[in-house]
């Protein structure tokens, strides 16, 4: 009962940011996540071994995320700031060899890994309105239902067992027809201006990034022998539990867009 409330809840808060926020306001409400993953995933990094350099890393993150929509400074820029930030509390760090790689590889990882995406939905959000943003969530949330009924009802091939033994091929497969299925038909009226084979294409460009995307993310959580990644959602674990798939699928749909 705790994770369909916390779900409802969290679909509605959600739902209402989308729709009443402006791209600015939606931003802020972007830094915050990102802050929130940012905490959630150095905590996973340091299980694992490597010490991210917080605040640099955090400042890194946030950059990326606030440049990505709007580009007040161009994104190399911001990017070769942070990696200049990065490589500074390197020299400074009193650790040396493999783990002084791993702190580096983990720092400059983070903004690329959580800033980005999350600028890239503010970008959806700038670019074509609160209806595509919708629309992108809402296919990932159809990816991933399919692939779990699917999976349930067909699944016998284990799709990364080292990574998530519960995922299937037959699941993927599952997500890979009707996602797209859906974003066709939904398409059609929420962006009206982009032909079928568009969404349908950007569909399956979204399952799968989605899929790696949640693969990602247990990958790191197995290696920080962690089941969820926080407990700030009750019944639901951390932040990047829940927007796993949506940071790698969002690029994508923005990268669709924009140049598509």
């Amino acid at each position: 009962m705790t994770r369909v409330i916390s779900g409802v809840v969290l679909a509605v808060a959600a739902l209402g940011l989308i729709w009443f926020l402006s791209s600015i306001a939606l931003l802020l409400v972007a830094l915050i996540v990102a802050a929130l993953a940012f905490r959630e995933y150095e905590r996973i990094v340091d299980a694992i071994g490597a010490k991210v350099p917080y605040w640099t890393a955090l400042i890194a993150t946030l950059l990326a995320c606030a440049m990505v929509p709007f580009q007040w400074v161009d994104i190399e820029s911001v990017l070769a700031a942070s990696l200049l930030l990065i490589a500074l509390n390197v020299l400074v760090s009193n650790r040396v060899g493999p783990p002084l790689l791993a702190d580096t590889a983990a720092a400059v990882l983070a903004p690329v890994y959580i800033g980005v995406p999350l600028g890239c939905l503010v970008g959806v959000h700038a670019i074509a309105g609160r209806e595509a943003v919708l629309l992108l969530i809402a296919t990932v949330a159809v990816s991933d239902s399919a692939q779990y009924y699917t999976g349930r009802a067909f699944g016998r091939t284990p799709l990364a067992p080292l990574r998530s033994p519960k995922k299937t091929r037959e699941g993927a497969l599952g997500g890979f027809v009707i996602a797209p299925l859906f974003l066709a038909v939904a398409g059609a009226y929420w962006l009206p201006a982009f032909p079928w084979w568009w969404h349908a294409s950007a569909g399956l460009g979204i399952v799968a990034t989605g899929i790696i995307g949640d693969l990602f993310e247990s990958m790191l959580k197995r290696a920080a022998d962690m089941k969820d990644s926080g407990t700030l959602i009750p019944g639901h674990g951390g932040v990047l539990d829940r927007i796993d798939a949506l940071l790698f699928a969002a690029p994508v749909f923005y990268f669709y867009l924009r140049t598509l």
